[in-house]
């Protein structure tokens, strides 16, 4: 329909007559609802891969990454091993070939140093998969991430749909609840359009009614 009314714009401009662009109505897209985790269940999901196996190594590094960077599924996969963990940051090519820059927190270096030096190979993917034998598999897919996601989000306790997307969503959330404004979450996230970040705008209106609570109207409450 917006190309339609694109269309109808460009012959109006060279006066063919055709129908009015403004009569064609765009269908109002509804607010979307977010899979949101509490930071109590987060927690739980960052902790759920026990144990020192290579698999759990991997899965932990997995989540860690995913909160602490806040990548999407497709860019996590396409993370190779030489990523430099002496530094705090490494660039990503996200959605449209742009180039960002994401962060390690502390937790996540440790996690991705610790199943790398327990991997011990020379593969190309940061990220592979492990047949049944425990047999590296070749690079990790988005599926099988989000199959890993949702086994420890159950093992958890977690009742809500938790998908890698969440996680995204979490870092988000997190940066927002700590302060953040909401075009450096937009440069975090990869958003070329702030509109597509403003989906998160119930934690930065959440924010300022408590800001609006303890700060309006002080003076009128010490005259009382």
């Amino acid at each position: 329909m917006i190309a339609l009314r694109a269309f109808l714009k460009y012959l109006r401009k060279r006066d063919v007559e055709s129908l009015q662009p403004e009569r064609i109505e765009l269908a109002k897209v509804g607010a979307r609802d977010l899979d949101l985790m509490t930071a109590q269940e987060l927690e739980r999901l960052l902790k759920a891969p026990s144990g020192d196996s290579l698999m759990a190594l991997r899965d932990r590094a997995l989540l860690e990454l995913l909160f602490s960077t806040g990548l999407r599924v497709s860019e996590l996969c396409s993370l190779n091993a030489e990523i430099d963990l002496s530094r705090d940051s490494f660039s990503i090519r996200g959605k449209g070939d742009k180039v960002r820059v994401v962060f390690l927190s502390p937790s996540a270096k440790k996690a991705v140093s610790d199943y790398l030096k327990q991997r011990g190979d020379m593969g190309e993917a940061l990220f592979v998969s492990y047949g049944r034998a425990g047999k590296e598999s070749g690079r990790i897919t988005p599926r099988s991430v989000e199959r890993i996601v949702k086994r420890y989000a159950t093992e958890a306790g977690i009742t809500s749909k938790v998908t890698p997307h969440t996680l995204r969503h979490s870092f988000a959330t997190d940066l927002l609840e700590n302060g953040a404004d909401l075009r450096s979450v937009q440069a975090l996230l990869g958003h070329a359009n702030i509109a597509t970040t403003q989906v998160y705008t119930h934690v930065t209106d959440k924010h300022l009614q408590d800001v609006h609570r303890a700060f309006h109207g002080k003076r009128r409450r010490s005259d009382t």
